[in-house]
């Protein structure tokens, strides 16, 4: 079935509360996806962000992030007053996060509604620590120690609790337990939320489609208590770390810094911890889209210590092995593979043989030539999403104000404009009509939004993940567009019958 989504994080949701957060907003999008009938709405991952403000730098693979809990609906709940969150300074601007003003007084709110739920009847709660206890405990200990530590990443804490001597663990358990508890409560907050929202968009004819990170952060729960997992030394240092080898855009490479995975334990234990991983990313989302997924068939791996990513060199990994074992314990899941950048052909070859849908990008395709990959008439299967551009790239007025006068040329003329300034459209229309079951869209690009709402500049650190909507922006005339968009290329969402044609003759 043909289908169309709108790319957009739970960050960028209108909100007064210096983030998108998981209220009253959230659900007025699902609506407005709904109006224009769109089949999905993408996000980025849910964890708690951590270094650079990155979602694919968090402190856990399974907590979900604090900064996207609704106070109000925490006062609907009886768990704060209005006066407890509404005066606090949360923004100093309208159209970006600050989250200098997030990390200071998100957690004081939460903190607030802690001391509260802590004299109610906890409906849910022990059930829910239960289900969660392969990972909430140490989590929720980690991110106490983390405080009591001033931030202060897991491997500079004193060697006892770094390297995890159970005397030293005891001991911080008994003094810290209260923040401990804090901690178990805001992702029971979180999960209540979520579940509720994700319902909401289902009920709606609306799939949510998640992102994985193929890599963890070092600084994580998931490495400080499972160190077997990566390749790490004695003293759980990393040995290599991940990154992406040097190309015409990046001339040292991309040093990301996670550690890397060992491969041969996870082979061992027949991939039990990344098919718990898959089946807890699966009662989050409908779809879930696997970031970096080349790096299963081979990996770039750079000496830890390097100040570039131009020495490293390229491992293999557990290819299909992994997803064939998952498919075994969890039955058929619904997985798109970010198969981006150096692609080689066993890439190709994984890929199709898992028959996940891969990634076409058009804004990647009028820079070369007729038989660039990326260009809708390359496209050899339906089996794939069609991106006008991801959240790594330009928004599609960005690109075309940086892009140079050949790549303008070939794109007016591949898409049959007259003017550079209808190029935008004419890339979203031309996603839209290809063979590609799924086509997506930036937000920014319905909005005709210029270069400083970009999401992310890949290896850039800082003026990242901050992109913010306004209510304003989500017109009926923006819904009708995009549903007109949506019959013309047969990706509507089904509607009832007796409201088609009333609509159809509106436009």
């Amino acid at each position: 079935m043909r289908k169309s989504g709108i790319l957009m994080h739970i960050s960028s949701l209108p909100s007064r509360f210096g983030i998108g957060r998981m209220g009253k907003a959230a659900y007025d999008f699902v609506d407005f996806l709904k109006a224009s009938e769109t089949a999905c709405w993408q996000i980025l991952p849910l964890s708690p962000t951590s270094y650079g403000d990155s979602p694919y730098q968090s402190f856990s693979v399974h907590a979900g992030n604090p900064y996207f809990i609704d106070f109000t609906l925490l006062e609907e709940q009886g768990l704060l007053t209005h006066e407890d969150y509404a005066s606090m300074l949360w923004q100093r601007t309208l159209d970006s996060v600050d989250y200098e003003l997030l990390y200071r007084n998100n957690i004081t709110v939460l903190r607030r509604a802690f001391v509260k739920f802590q004299s109610t009847q906890k409906k849910g709660y022990a059930s829910y620590k239960k289900n969660q206890k392969h990972w909430l405990p140490e989590y929720a200990l980690f991110m106490a120690l983390k405080e009591k530590h001033d931030g202060k990443p897991w491997y500079e804490w004193e060697p006892e609790l770094a390297m995890r001597d159970k005397k030293a663990l005891d001991a911080a358990k008994k003094e810290l337990s209260e923040e401990i508890e804090l901690h178990s409560f805001i992702q029971f907050i979180f999960t209540q939320q979520w579940q509720a929202l994700k319902a909401y968009a289902n009920q709606n004819s609306v799939e949510i489609i998640g992102d994985m990170p193929i890599y963890v952060a070092y600084d994580s729960a998931d490495v400080w208590v499972s160190p077997q997992l990566f390749a790490l030394d004695e003293n759980k240092r990393p040995i290599e770390v991940a990154g992406c080898p040097p190309d015409p855009f990046s001339p040292t490479g991309q040093l990301w810094g996670n550690p890397l995975y060992d491969w041969e334990y996870h082979k061992k234990t027949e991939y039990k911890w990344w098919i718990e991983r898959l089946k807890f990313a699966a009662s989050l989302y409908d779809i879930i889209r696997i970031d970096h997924f080349r790096g299963f068939e081979s990996y770039y791996a750079i000496p830890f210590g390097n100040e570039t990513a131009e020495q490293g060199r390229w491992r293999k990994g557990p290819n299909k092995a992994l997803f064939l074992a998952a498919k075994k314990e969890l039955g058929e899941l619904r997985i798109i593979a970010e198969d981006l950048g150096f692609i080689t052909p066993g890439v190709r070859r994984m890929v199709k043989s898992l028959k996940y849908p891969g990634m076409k990008v058009l804004q990647f395709g009028f820079d070369s030539d007729p038989t660039n990959e990326h260009l809708p008439h390359n496209f050899q299967t339906p089996n794939c999403v069609a991106y006008t551009g991801t959240h790594d790239n330009e928004t599609l007025r960005g690109w075309l104000e940086s892009a140079n006068k050949k790549t303008i040329k070939y794109a007016k003329k591949y898409l049959r404009v007259a003017k550079k300034s209808h190029i935008p459209d004419a890339i979203v229309a031309c996603a839209w009509q290809s063979i590609a079951e799924l086509a997506v869209a930036q937000m920014q690009d319905f909005l005709h939004a210029d270069k400083s709402c970009r999401m992310n500049t890949p290896s850039v650190l800082g003026g990242n993940w901050q992109f913010r909507t306004d209510a304003a922006d989500f017109t009926e005339e923006l819904a009708m567009q995009i549903r007109k968009l949506n019959r013309t290329y047969g990706r509507n969402v089904p509607q009832a019958e007796n409201t088609e044609n009333t609509e159809e003759t509106s436009e």
